[in-house]
């Protein structure tokens, strides 16, 4: 609060002068026989708005003379402390000869302005008590002004209808300002204030966090926070989940349509290209299910979804195996093998018997020339044979 100081009643006194006897005699008369000096101090005051404003007059030297207090309008609220206008929301709480004190509750704008302290002695003394109301905003809201359909832009505005004075708007993502495009607007004793931003959006930016931030001398420092969650349209993917490994006859069969999207698409579409689902084919949801499988529910199948913004498809085909003729194409195997080793076996006897046959031939030529020729070679041998040479001649031995 600062207080104001009034012109009260005033004992002027002579300016410089020179003091004699004379003039300090005349200065004593002057102090104690005429009258003192009545003054009337305010003081100015800041409430917020639906608080409770005290509203202060203080006096000087009061010697009983009347004091009013008057609203803005110059309608009187109290008349020597008592009440002159019928509204409960102000109070008398304090009348003394140096403090007369009124409180005013749930204040509102409109109860802005100078509230008069006056004091009425032979000439009429008044100041004035300034109330001021301020007035910190609501929560901020946000507008979507335009909808984030991926590859375009997100406009979104930031929205303070209330506040005195003008509030400060920020926009701030993972910690970083966002700059905006602030509009303010008069609107009599208080202001609307508006942040504008427009931001390119990804399927990735779909639940990013957006805050918006109210700051105002009336918060102490506080702030008032819009959380947003930014909500990016985009066209649906989907993907078939389906198991793993070899199915058979009699097994069953369970595909889950998996889908994402914005907005997610509430319908989605299970057929089988060429043809007819299988009749003990059950659909509950994303989920394709077909007990005892066999080979005639072979085929492709599709899953199809759609939202505002595109349409997307997946398939999967299946092959159902016969368990007999698994077993047939595995017995087969062993038999080949046993053919190529026998086939192999035979072959080698036969290469085998070439080689033996090819040497035996070879080896008996051999023979026979070096026997014609150790005939050729000892002439006397076989001379001797024939002529029947007895023993006495002498025995002779050959080495063939």
């Amino acid at each position: 609060m600062r207080p104001v100081r009034s012109s009260g009643l005033c004992c002027l006194l002579p300016g410089s002068f020179s003091l004699t006897l004379h003039s300090l005699v005349l200065v004593l008369l002057l102090l104690f026989i005429a009258p003192r000096c009545q003054a009337v101090q305010a003081e100015n005051v800041t409430v917020l708005e639906g608080g409770t404003a005290q509203i202060s007059c203080r006096l000087q030297n009061y010697d009983g003379s009347i004091v009013v207090i008057q609203n803005p309008r110059r309608q009187t609220l109290f008349f020597n402390g008592t009440r002159a206008l019928k509204d409960d929301r102000f109070q008398m709480v304090l009348f003394t000869q140096r403090l007369v004190r009124i409180t005013l509750t749930n204040v509102s704008v409109s109860d802005e302005g100078g509230y008069f302290c006056q004091l009425y002695t032979d000439a009429t003394h008044h100041q004035v008590a300034t109330l001021s109301v301020s007035v910190p905003p609501e929560t901020p809201t946000v507008e979507v002004k335009q909808e984030a359909v991926e590859g375009g832009e997100a406009e979104l505005t930031c929205v303070s209808p209330r506040s005195k004075p003008a509030t400060t708007l920020r926009w701030m993502h993972n910690g970083r300002e966002i700059p905006g495009v602030v509009s303010q607007q008069d609107n009599g004793k208080t202001f609307s204030v508006s942040s504008t931003i427009r931001i390119p959006v990804e399927r990735k930016d779909n639940g990013a966090a957006l805050n918006c931030e109210a700051i105002h001398p009336a918060l102490s420092g506080q702030k008032r926070v819009r959380h947003y969650r930014l909500d990016v349209y985009f066209a649906p993917t989907v993907r078939i989940v389906s198991p793993t490994g070899i199915l058979r006859e009699g097994d069953s069969l369970s595909l889950t349509c998996s889908i994402t999207g914005n907005p997610l698409p509430r319908d989605i579409l299970w057929s089988k290209i060429n043809d007819t689902l299988p009749e003990r084919a059950e659909i509950s949801g994303p989920t394709l299910q077909i007990s005892r499988l066999s080979q005639s529910h072979n085929g492709t199948y599709l899953c199809q979804a759609q939202n505002n913004f595109g349409r997307a498809a997946d398939h999967y085909t299946l092959l159902v195996y016969d368990p007999s003729a698994v077993v047939e194409t595995h017995s087969a195997v062993p038999y080949a093998v046993i053919g190529g080793v026998l086939a192999l076996l035979v072959f080698t006897v036969i290469c085998v018997l070439i080689v033996t046959i090819w040497c035996s031939v070879r080896q008996k030529g051999s023979y026979l020339t070096h026997e014609a020729s150790g005939l050729d070679e000892h002439g006397e041998v076989q001379e001797a044979f024939l002529n029947g040479n007895d023993a006495s001649q002498g025995k002779k031995e050959y080495l063939l």
